[in-house]
């Protein structure tokens, strides 16, 4: 199955059929765009009385439902698809929210607009930027966007994380230090920042991530406009510090801790245990991403960068993600575990990358999915020799098909 079957209702139009329907399903993709959304429109699905159930899949494939209705989120799929049409899925479930006459959360529409890689106010976000301004919820202000403020001592006693571990897990940024507590650590001493930053202090941190962003031997050329999602960021009153911060704790748990993640974007209040689980899981995700990547082995090729590595299921596309934003001259990059017979691919633009896996895992007999800018594959235990080569044949022919 190709990952555009349909076109994406009008606002009004969706709004419509969700305002009908007696029971809803909503599966989104596996990115914390997808998850901001389903949360939008579970959070005014239950403002208006319509039973819904919401979850995450990797290749969400709405199934027929008696008496009720599917809506695939994130990617275009089924009659019912909510995948943004050119901006992100949490700016269209903005705007079917209010079209269902409830007002929805900006705050969190706004996470779900820098998860898919854009800023507050672009790329259709500009009704969600507004809401949040005029009721006070966002204010621009100098800084890293981190979901912690990092304002307690930096030791270790407290269950959130400092600054300098906050700084180590992001990754919204990929540094010499990501990963690395103590080389955060390190890094952060001789700016002797207080616990309480004002604006200078503010600028001095984001000058040395910037700076250190761009300044390593593997930094791309791209790297220098990736690195602007966590400066400058939207502080909020939402339940992390910052807007970008709220998305990096999305896009984790999307793929980290998906059931936490989904009580997370359903929850208009959370609970101090569900931050807690939510911040857990983040910076457990960013740090196993980061590592993997500093232990891997990269080689570029015509068309994309391939990083080999030992990683989780959950951290090899956040891995591909961080390739390619920060250390990926070509336009797609790859990261591939080979004993686990998996990898996951993101690219710049949207290519088709989600159809090439699909089409490049059928050659090998495994699984393939994705959406039009990323996308996995994964052989099967039983067909997946020691060396890796059925899924290195795979990645050829997704080579092959970029």
């Amino acid at each position: 199955m190709t990952e555009a079957t349909s076109a994406t209702p009008a606002p009004d139009a969706l709004a419509g059929v969700l305002a009908d329907a007696p029971f809803v399903r909503l599966v989104a993709t596996d990115d914390g765009d997808a998850l901001a959304a389903a949360g939008l429109l579970a959070r005014a699905l239950r403002a208006t009385g319509t039973p819904f159930q919401a979850r995450v899949d990797p290749d969400p494939v709405p199934g027929d439902i008696d008496d009720g209705v599917a809506v695939a989120v994130g990617v275009d799929r089924g009659p019912h698809a909510i995948h943004g049409d050119g901006r992100p899925a949490s700016a269209a479930a903005f705007a079917v929210a209010r079209a269902l006459g409830v007002e929805p959360d900006p705050v969190v529409a706004l996470a779900g607009v820098v998860a898919a890689g854009s800023i507050p106010g672009a790329d259709g976000s500009s009704d969600a930027l507004d809401a949040a301004e005029r009721a006070g919820r966002v204010e621009r202000r100098p800084g890293v966007a981190l979901p912690v403020s990092g304002d307690r001592a930096d030791d270790g006693t407290a269950d959130a994380p400092s600054r300098a571990e906050a700084l180590a897990a992001s990754t919204l940024v990929s540094t010499r230090y990501s990963g690395d507590p103590e080389a955060a650590r390190d890094a952060l001493a001789p700016l002797a920042l207080p616990g309480d930053l004002d604006d200078d202090d503010r600028r001095r941190f984001a000058s040395l991530v910037a700076v250190d962003a761009v300044d390593g031997d593997d930094a791309s050329e791209r790297a220098a406009s990736a690195v602007e999602r966590a400066l400058r960021p939207y502080a909020t009153d939402g339940p992390f510090e910052t807007v970008g911060g709220y998305a990096d704790v999305l896009g984790a748990l999307a793929r980290e801790a998906p059931g936490t993640g989904v009580a997370l974007a359903l929850a208009s209040d959370p609970t101090p245990s569900l931050r807690t689980a939510a911040l857990d899981a983040w910076r457990r995700h960013g740090l196993a991403a980061h590592r993997a990547l500093a232990d891997a082995t990269v080689g570029r090729y015509d068309g994309c960068v391939v990083a080999r590595m030992d990683a989780s299921e959950a951290v090899l596309p956040t891995v591909a993600r961080l390739v390619r934003d920060f250390r990926s001259p070509e336009p797609v990059a790859v990261a591939v575990d080979e004993t686990a017979g998996r990898l996951a691919a993101a690219a710049t633009d949207s290519i088709g990358l989600g159809d090439a896996c699909r089409t490049a895992a059928g050659e090998v007999g495994g699984d393939g999915w994705g959406t039009p800018d990323r996308g996995g594959i994964a052989v099967t235990t039983d067909a997946t020799e020691a060396d890796g080569t059925d899924v290195t044949a795979a990645l050829a022919a997704l080579r092959e098909a970029i």
